[in-house]
């Protein structure tokens, strides 16, 4: 099976962070999120990875070599393919169209989750989707009688489904898709000015494909700040059973709240640091209470009270007490 990961989107939500690095390459638990959603397939397939192809703007080559390190390191080969316009989700998949063949899940990165994986083979595909209390800002799917997906509607204003797809799509005939979304571009078939990935479905349902809707645990959003600190403190937790604390972190006179991710190099003194903290490596903390916050690596943190924070990557910031999204090499102090 091969996974295809669109992520050239701007991430405008999660601005300033955005402006110097893609959403994707932003750490949850001290790893890029792009890096945790396809180690986490890799271990819950049933499937062998054969190949996982990043669809990515001009993120530069240091970018591209870890992409395809990743892949590498998970027994699959990497490719990096280009989509230079924003011009919707299907066309982000076609421009990966040489890693659309035979089964094929579709990941967008910019959510993480935690879900059954197992691959229903009878059917065309599987669409994950999560039960949501306000479906007005969500892709939904509607389903018949048998549990087989009918329907796509995208924001609906009037109820017609709770069930919202999360991002994460399987599909056993990946030619099939291929040619699904090539008619959508052939035939200019556009949707808010872009080429979207359910109106390809639709027409597949039409032509009598069966998709069923996989079960979803929890699932992690990574759009701005709020849901990006979420989701890291959310994944820590997931993952309590592991040590989180890197070996070379010094730490003096300071209590570690678990669960924290603290990387390699990073120094905390007198400090109360957690739950549900990430320091990236070589940041440092001194005289400081943090929980619910992401630190970039490098960044320094000085007499502060911090909380649902995100501190970019050498930032500065001093004498605070706050709910802070400072961007990278940006500085604060009283």
């Amino acid at each position: 099976m091969k996974i295809i990961v669109p992520m050239a989107g701007m991430g405008k939500r999660l601005r300033p962070h955005t402006l110097t690095t893609a959403k994707p390459l932003l750490p949850i638990a001290g790893k890029p999120i792009v890096q945790r959603l396809v180690e986490d397939i890799v271990a819950i397939s049933d499937q062998k990875i054969t190949e996982i192809a990043y669809v990515v703007g001009r993120f530069g080559e240091e970018v591209e070599r870890h992409l395809i390190q990743v892949a590498e390191a998970l027994g699959a080969k990497g490719t990096i393919h280009y989509q230079d316009k924003a011009l919707g989700t299907a066309h982000a998949i076609l421009c990966a169209q040489s890693a659309l063949k035979g089964p094929v899940t579709v990941a967008f990165a910019d959510t993480l989750f935690r879900a059954d994986f197992k691959l229903d083979t009878s059917k065309d595909g599987v669409l994950w989707v999560q039960k949501i209390e306000d479906p007005r800002q969500f892709g939904v799917v509607v389903l018949n009688e048998n549990g087989i997906i009918t329907e796509f509607m995208e924001k609906p204003q009037e109820f017609v489904s709770d069930l919202a797809m999360i991002g994460i799509y399987y599909f056993n005939d990946g030619e099939r898709l291929r040619d699904e979304l090539q008619y959508l571009i052939d035939h200019n078939i556009m949707n808010g000015g872009e080429y979207q990935l359910p109106d390809a479905l639709r027409n597949m349902v039409k032509k009598g494909a069966q998709f069923t809707p996989g079960a979803v645990q929890d699932w992690m959003d990574c759009g701005n700040k709020d849901a990006m600190v979420d989701t890291n403190t959310k994944y820590l937790s997931y993952n309590s059973d592991k040590d989180w604390v890197s070996a070379d972190a010094k730490i003096e006179n300071s209590v570690i709240v678990p669960p924290c991710y603290v990387g390699a190099g990073a120094v905390i003194k007198n400090s109360i640091v957690g739950p549900g903290v990430s320091l990236g490596e070589g940041a440092v903390v001194e005289g400081t209470i943090i929980k619910h916050s992401i630190v970039l690596p490098s960044a320094q943190i000085h007499h502060a009270n911090l909380h649902n924070s995100m501190i970019g990557t050498h930032a500065r910031i001093q004498g605070r007490q706050a709910d802070v999204s400072l961007g990278d090499y940006s500085i604060i102090k009283n």
